[in-house]
């Protein structure tokens, strides 16, 4: 009897370090956001980053709320799609209605998938909507002030990690930590630089002809190679996944930044803007030109009513929004 105990004790631990095992793989995710403070004024919005990263081969669809917030405070969007091993970068809009009193609250982003529940924390401070001619004279975006700027003409700009980064012809960037005081960095090309996005730690600028640039921190850029000699106009995160889109419906995706592979495009029309939103790339161009694909290498045209070219394409409260001439303004849903 007592060696039946022991061995009995024995096969116990083996089956507790079996399931203990078993289980620190299972699948599982973390959540992060950046910055974890937000100022936003009564009536207005304020944007942040947030990144999961999935462990264990965790997939699947991520549904996100906002916990602990004052009734008047929306989140958008409220899901995201994980579908591989990659960190996801999704920037979430913070809506605040003109009824929420001023002061600061201390809500959590909350990520649930099945039985899987994280949290995030986010310190949100409601200020008063501006004051004076009716109410909007401070209203965001309704008073602008002009910036001096070093460099040629500037093309585009990203917010991201605390730093606005802003490119252009003959090569420029500009860095600012506040939109006010900028900084002329050494892209090292003098090709024109088009569009710059950010995910998974690393800024992406993209311009003519195949340039493609790196850099963790906007200040030190790295050139890569591109398999593809066209012009890009246009690049964007999600998913895991960096998507350029330019000339010649180009389209080119990297997961880490450096190594980009060309797609199959079903069109042969310059792509002038690509955007991502609740796991959908978006690319938009020349003849009206709308594509979309579920995961950045199968590709799909879409009827956008227009032959207008479109130069622009965004996503955010659940809807794209693609621009382009003559006034041309598209929805989707």
């Amino acid at each position: 009897m007592k060696t039946l105990r022991l061995y009995g004790a024995g096969l116990l631990v083996a089956l507790l370090l079996t399931l203990t095992a078993h289980g620190s793989s299972s699948p599982n995710f973390t959540l992060s956001l950046n910055p974890t403070s937000l100022t936003v004024q009564q009536g207005s919005s304020g944007t942040t980053q947030l990144t999961i990263a999935p462990q264990g081969g965790f997939t699947g669809t991520v549904n996100l709320s906002l916990v602990g917030a004052p009734s008047g405070v929306t989140l958008s969007p409220t899901s995201l799609n994980v579908r591989g091993t990659r960190p996801v970068t999704q920037s979430l809009t913070v809506r605040v209605a003109g009824s929420v009193a001023t002061g600061t609250y201390n809500p959590q982003v909350r990520a649930t998938s099945g039985r899987l529940t994280k949290t995030a924390n986010l310190r949100l401070t409601v200020s008063a909507s501006g004051g004076g001619g009716g109410g909007r004279k401070n209203e965001p975006g309704a008073t602008w002030t002009s910036r001096t700027s070093r460099g040629y003409p500037l093309s585009g700009v990203v917010y991201a990690n605390g730093l606005f980064v802003a490119v252009g012809e003959g090569g420029t960037i500009l860095t600012s930590p506040d939109g006010a005081a900028w900084t002329l960095r050494n892209s090292g090309t003098s090709n024109t630089l088009y569009g710059v996005a950010y995910g998974n730690g690393l800024f992406v600028a993209v311009g003519e002809p195949r340039t493609i640039l790196t850099s963790p921190d906007g200040v030190s850029w790295t050139q890569r190679t591109s398999p593809a000699f066209d012009p890009f106009y246009g690049v964007a995160y999600g998913n895991g996944l960096f998507v350029a889109v330019g000339e010649g419906g180009t389209i080119l995706t990297s997961r880490d930044g450096a190594t980009w592979t060309q797609r199959t495009s079903p069109m042969k029309s310059g792509l002038f803007s690509v955007a991502y939103g609740d796991g959908t790339f978006v690319a938009v161009g020349k003849d009206g030109t709308i594509l979309t694909s579920p995961d950045g290498v199968s590709w799909t045209q879409r009827t956008s009513g227009t032959s207008n070219p479109l130069y622009g394409v965004a996503y955010g409260n659940n809807t794209f929004v693609a621009v382009g001439e003559p006034r041309t303004i598209l929805t989707s849903p």
